[in-house]
């Protein structure tokens, strides 16, 4: 599969701008809604840069954003992955070169959950248990399409830490809707270890430490709303996923 190594390289923390508060994450959602609430972007501004922590206006804020949730559509670009893991099908596990490289290129395509279970068992029929590569490379998969549910153009993880880098830019509706404020709700439940910041003009989400792949798929979890379904078959296949905001 391929990988890109433009972030997580080490030198993530040490060029990341000042990282941003709870508060003012949620004050610069305001300022994504345009001219009309310029009165109170300003005020979130002038709290900000005083570093108030005034829980009563911030819970104001949030009603705000409540109010200004939009019906969403539940078609997401794509969401790159990089990643310091061996995700592979390796080749002591199907030694055909050609075979390996059908696989790979039909589980590039796949774009639901059914199909991703349907192509795991039939590589339990046919070549036996999963190697940890590529049970990886399969959760890998979950992991991209719950990013693109979060918002995420590109997901990083690599180096104890996972980054997510939102792909819409300043102005968009996705600052005044459910799945933003669900990342919202994540940093305040969760202070230590996330920050939200901005570089490249991109704005970004850090957790840390996020040590292996479980604790990433949790993360995303949480960050999607998304739940755990049963299987479908009886073999000890990895967990499939539903996204719960499919009808938002």
């Amino acid at each position: 599969m391929e990988q890109f190594s433009e972030l997580g390289s080490g030198n993530e923390h040490r060029h990341a701008r000042p990282s941003i508060s709870v508060e003012q994450a949620i004050c610069w959602a305001v300022k994504q809604s345009g001219p009309s609430s310029r009165t109170s972007a300003l005020r979130c501004t002038k709290r900000s840069s005083r570093r108030r922590s005034e829980s009563s206006k911030t819970k104001s804020l949030q009603s705000w954003l409540k109010r200004k949730r939009t019906l969403e559509s539940t078609t997401w670009e794509e969401t790159v992955l990089e990643t310091d893991l061996a995700l592979m099908l390796p080749d002591h596990y199907i030694s055909d070169i050609s075979e390996r490289i059908a696989l790979y290129r039909e589980l590039d395509e796949m774009d639901n959950e059914e199909g991703l279970q349907a192509y795991e068992s039939r590589l339990l029929d046919r070549f036996g248990p999963l190697p940890k590569e590529a049970e990886d490379l399969l959760e890998t998969i979950r992991l991209r399409w719950m990013a693109q549910v979060v918002g995420f153009g590109k997901l990083v993880l690599k180096g104890g830490k996972l980054i997510g880098v939102f792909h819409d830019e300043e102005g968009s509706d996705y600052y005044k809707g459910v799945r933003f404020q669900r990342v919202l709700d994540y940093m305040q439940s969760n202070l230590k270890g996330v920050q939200m910041y901005q570089r490249n003009g991109a704005l970004r989400l850090r957790v840390e430490p996020v040590d292996n792949l479980g604790s990433a798929m949790a993360i995303l979890r949480r960050l999607s709303g998304t739940v755990v379904a049963p299987k479908a078959q009886s073999p000890p296949l990895s967990q499939g996923l539903r996204a719960s905001d499919a009808t938002e």
